[in-house]
């Protein structure tokens, strides 16, 4: 069993900077890829950015490309989300997911485990 816990939001202003954090427990060995995925009131959730664990490749949105990095720390089996130039439209609870594939994938239904999520809130 696979568990994520995420820890880093909060209140920041617009223009200013978070590092979500995302420990991972109960892995095993093997090709597998995180994700970052966001939902705001009353609006789907959606993908911001997924990181395979052992190669590194990357995907974003396209709403953050630019502004926010996902990395891994395979020894400490955690994934971050650094979240520049924060808008206020990137206001939402973000959650971190899990899938047993490399495969890079935007779509929720491709993660099997999730966090409980944490706020994030961009004042104007």
């Amino acid at each position: 069993q696979v568990q994520l816990v995420e820890s880093g939001g909060g209140l920041v202003q617009a223009g200013g900077s978070l590092r979500l954090s995302c420990a991972a427990s109960g892995l095993t060995f093997g090709s597998y890829a995180m994700g970052w995925f966001r939902q705001a009131p009353g609006k789907e959730r959606e993908f911001v950015a997924a990181i395979t664990w052992t190669g590194g490749s990357t995907y974003y949105a396209d709403s953050v490309k630019g502004r926010f990095t996902i990395s891994r720390d395979n020894a400490k089996n955690t994934v971050y989300l650094q979240m520049n130039s924060l808008k206020p439209e990137d206001t939402a609870a973000y959650y971190c997911a899990f899938r047993m594939s490399p495969v890079l994938s935007g779509a929720p239904s491709a993660y099997r485990y999730w966090g409980q999520g944490t706020q994030v809130t961009v004042s104007s």
